[in-house]
């Protein structure tokens, strides 16, 4: 199964988007947007920033598990992972992301 964007609205009323691998696991997240049209953006910058392994910041949470955000060619983050249990898990989160993104459908649950 091929993974899959999700648009949906958060508790505050915000526009937001999941990215899920073929499996169900939700392997990137966006912040809030005002704008449903801004979250469908994000996932296009998402789309195209993925392919680029650079684009990748590999970190460790406030807690100090691995992580990673994805950032645009400015340098604004446009997704961020779960943490994750090791730096190899961490690593396969990228490579999911890399490999889902951009082909991924768009389910809008907001209609």
């Amino acid at each position: 199964m091929a993974g899959k964007f999700e648009i949906y609205t958060d508790k505050a009323g915000e526009y937001r988007f999941r990215l899920k691998a073929g499996n169900g696991e939700i392997i990137l997240a966006s912040e809030g947007y005002k704008q449903k049209a801004s979250a469908v953006n994000g996932i296009d910058s998402v789309r195209k920033n993925a392919i680029d392994e650079a684009r990748f910041e590999r970190k460790e949470s406030g807690s100090g598990k691995p992580m990673f955000n994805l950032k645009a060619s400015n340098g604004q983050v446009i997704g961020t992972s779960e943490t994750y249990s090791s730096g190899s898990a961490r690593d396969n989160g990228i490579a999911s992301v890399m490999k889902n993104a951009p082909e991924a459908r768009v389910d809008d649950l907001t209609a």
